[in-house]
């Protein structure tokens, strides 16, 4: 029996059959073709409807927000929300040993630091996030001592940041350094408005628990810590840091190395992990 239509092999197809056979191909793939198109058409309407609802959502979340992260800074605070911040940072680190920029019992077994800019916003989520249980949960119990280190990242003025970062410095020669680097980083104001300024400095200074402001502002002028600021940027230069915040971390008197396994930064169980192996 001898195979007709489009089921035969093309080979033995006479001229007209291979004509049907080939029309019938381009048919198929036409429709095919077609059957993508009205496929993507709907999918792209799908998307298109999709997107303004997200658009929608995220316009209302912003609208009922103000905008703002729950860790953005509100700027400016009144006194009541300022001697609210010194509670909580009084309540955070009173007790805990301090020597200059460290914090924490000097033979504790793991030392971390901490390279930040004052005015980085992303610090400021670590500060409020992450470090409060690192510093119940490590630093109290004497595994961990932490220490404070200065990278010019998120302040666009050279000059300021030294002033800043000085300030906290100086703060530290009464071994309340991080009184004063916890309270600059709970009133940080946003970022690029040009919030630090004297007054600015002098009002956390004031904040201080027990801080000698005569002798804080003698200090300031210390070119030791002018030198020290300078080791931090050339530290941070070698290690190749180039953000904020950043971090070191091995055990105590031996060579640290980079922690990159922060996560959100809001919390403080991947840094305690790490620890706590350490320690």
């Amino acid at each position: 029996m001898t195979p007709t239509g489009t089921d035969q092999d093309p080979d033995n197809l006479t001229r007209k059959q291979r004509r049907d056979h080939a029309r019938e191909q381009r048919r198929a793939q036409e429709q095919e073709q077609a059957s993508a198109e009205a496929s993507r058409r709907r999918r792209m309407q799908l998307g298109a409807v999709a997107g303004a609802v997200v658009i929608a959502i995220v316009a209302i979340v912003i609208a009922t927000s103000g905008g703002k992260s729950s860790t953005e800074p509100s700027v400016p605070k009144t006194q009541s929300a300022k001697n609210e911040d010194v509670k909580a940072v009084e309540s955070l680190i009173n007790g805990i040993p301090q020597k200059g920029v460290t914090l924490g019992d000097p033979r504790a077994p793991v030392t971390l630091q901490y390279f930040g800019d004052l005015e980085c916003p992303i610090c400021r989520q670590f500060t409020l996030g992450a470090l409060p249980g690192i510093i119940q949960n490590e630093v109290r119990k004497h595994k961990l001592k932490l220490e404070y280190r200065s990278l010019e990242t998120a302040t666009h003025e050279p000059t300021i940041f030294r002033t800043q970062q000085i300030a906290a410095y100086a703060a530290g020669k009464q071994d309340k350094a991080w009184y004063y680097i916890e309270l600059f980083y709970h009133e940080q104001g946003a970022e690029g408005s040009n919030y630090v300024n004297e007054n600015y400095l002098q009002g956390l200074a004031q904040q201080v628990p027990g801080l000698n402001l005569s002798q804080w502002q003698s200090d300031r002028g210390d070119k030791a810590l002018e030198a020290k600021l300078l080791a931090d940027e050339k530290a941070a230069s070698e290690i190749g840091f180039t953000g904020t915040p950043s971090f070191m971390l091995g055990k105590s008197g031996g060579t640290l190395k980079p922690f990159t396994e922060a996560g959100n930064l809001e919390s403080s169980s991947p840094f305690e992990s790490a620890i706590d192996k350490l320690a």
